[in-house]
């Protein structure tokens, strides 16, 4: 997972996450990561909109997302 969310942040990519909190509840969040130190990392938040820490261990899924832009006909 932390080759992962280390490509995720060489990219400058948004990622789509799905994270087990401390309270055992799972939630999906839009982020964008920011640094990585040891098992953590920093990213902003666009759910809660701040910047905020995870545990890479807590971490389910990691999904780059990617934008489609659209042609005006």
């Amino acid at each position: 997972m932390k080759e992962q969310l280390i490509k995720a942040m060489q990219r400058n990519q948004f990622v789509n996450m799905m994270y087990l909190a401390k309270s055992g509840e799972v939630s999906k969040r839009r982020i964008k990561i920011i640094k990585i130190v040891g098992d953590s990392f920093q990213a902003y938040c666009f759910t809660r909109q701040a910047k905020r820490t995870f545990m890479i261990d807590s971490v389910l899924a990691v999904v780059p997302v990617f934008y489609k832009e659209r042609e005006v006909v």
